[in-house]
């Protein structure tokens, strides 16, 4: 089994910053994808930023431009680096990976617990 620990959340003013980290750790053969999600009180949970099964980068429309995903593979780490916050940004957000528990298996999803982020206007 995986956790996934997710930190960096908090409190900050409109036009702020924030860097949320979340870390992988278990039984891990590989991890597919890793990625950030978000939900607001009364909303759908939705994308925010991924790395692909491929590598590539996947942003929602809400994080272009703002926000930015990067990682450290040998740490088994995924970072988001939330610039420019807005009151709408107000959310649990939510770490996500696809995991490969042995060769030949498919990817099995899973998901943190969520750290909460609130900007004030």
């Amino acid at each position: 089994q995986v956790h996934l620990k997710e930190s960096g959340g908090g409190f900050v003013q409109a036009g702020g910053s924030l860097r949320l980290s979340c870390v992988a750790s278990g039984s891990i053969h590989s991890i597919k994808t890793m990625g950030w999600y978000r939900q607001a009180p009364g909303k759908q949970r939705e994308l925010v930023a991924k790395f692909s099964s491929g590598g590539s980068t996947v942003y929602g429309d809400s994080a272009k431009g703002r926000f930015t995903i990067s990682r450290d593979n040998t740490k088994n780490t995924v970072y988001l680096q939330m610039n420019s916050l807005k009151p709408e940004d107000t959310a649990v957000y939510f770490c996500n990976a696809g995991i490969q528990y042995g060769v030949g298996l498919d990817a099995f999803d899973e998901w943190g617990q969520g750290t909460q982020v609130t900007v004030s206007s």
